[in-house]
């Protein structure tokens, strides 16, 4: 932990983010490289002292800012992320004494882009999870990689949960896993018969073949035994892709495309969100979205006078 003692406020923030909230390495990543833009911007950058922050965080100086990153070309969800994290670090910093007031409360959120990534429809997921089974015969790395192919799509987990997950994460009994979410929470998630088989073909032929000193609990492993890294699952669905012949997909689209499956098939709003691990419904209401022929058929056998 950072010795609070000779850190720089903006140092402490970053401890706080990770120790005391529990976010993920990703967030905090995310959001301090925000706030260190904004430090940069106005000078001193991350060694500002509590005396830098006092005379220089302003709400002016705040509004100049993000109106730099809109002038060249952020998206919208990067705003309102951007504005979140300058939130975040002006509300701890007023919290401990560090600021009289907090400028960020003038600051107005940039409403996010609500479209959603594509999806594949269940046809070419089908096809994705065929290529990854067929040749699954090629080797542990193989086996993994079907593995993985059918865990995400079965929970519609995050690459970063998937990593995270431990041999102790699997309930083959109750065909669930154990997901470590954002925040430290903790959830548990079905997964289907297919993603059962891909997993236990992993457990008694991949895993032991790439087991080394580093591997510890991990489920899934990298070539070299440690725990796999969440940029080689994202490199290998690009692949995987490719070879099945259909969309393109990253990590985020398989999960998005677990989702409205899900929905599309008839499944609970709450049930999803649960699933998934949103904090709100109103994220998972993204999902409902459906095309008018298919909301013309269910009205038409819905409505009694249709």
């Amino acid at each position: 932990m950072t010795d609070m003692r000779e850190s720089s406020p903006y140092e402490q923030w970053l401890d706080h983010l990770e120790h005391s909230r529990g976010l993920s390495e990703h967030t905090v990543r995310a959001y301090g490289s925000d706030v260190l833009s904004l430090l940069e911007s106005l000078g001193p950058g991350g060694g500002a002292t509590a005396e830098d922050l006092r005379s220089l965080v302003r709400p002016r100086a705040l509004r100049s800012w993000l109106s730099a990153r809109a002038a060249t070309g952020a998206s919208r969800s990067s705003l309102s992320r951007q504005t979140s994290s300058i939130r975040s670090f002006c509300s701890w910093a007023k919290d401990h004494g560090i600021l009289d007031k907090d400028p960020s409360l003038v600051l107005m959120s940039a409403r996010p882009d609500q479209r959603l990534p594509r999806v594949i429809d269940e046809d070419d997921a089908a096809m994705l999870l065929d290529h990854a089974r067929a040749r699954s015969v090629d080797g542990p790395v193989a086996l993994r990689d079907w593995a993985i192919l059918e865990t995400i799509y079965a929970t519609g987990i995050r690459v970063a949960e998937l990593c995270s997950l431990d041999t102790g994460s699997i309930d083959t009994a109750s065909a669930t896993l154990r997901v470590v979410g954002k925040g430290d929470k903790e959830r548990t998630v079905p997964f289907t018969d297919e993603a059962g088989r891909a997993l236990g073909a992993w457990m008694e032929r991949g895993r032991p073949a790439l087991l080394g000193a580093s591997s510890g609990c991990a489920l899934f492993l990298g070539r070299r035994g440690g725990r796999i890294d969440q940029r080689i699952v994202r490199t290998m669905i690009h692949r995987m892709c490719a070879i099945a012949g259909v969309r393109d997909l990253a990590p985020h689209a398989l999960r998005h495309t677990t989702a409205t499956h899900l929905l599309q098939g008839g499944a609970d709003l709450r049930a999803v969100q649960e699933i998934l691990g949103h904090s709100s419904l109103r994220t998972t209401q993204r999902y409902t979205h459906v095309d008018a022929g298919r909301l013309s058929s269910v009205y038409r056998q819905a409505h009694p006078r249709a």
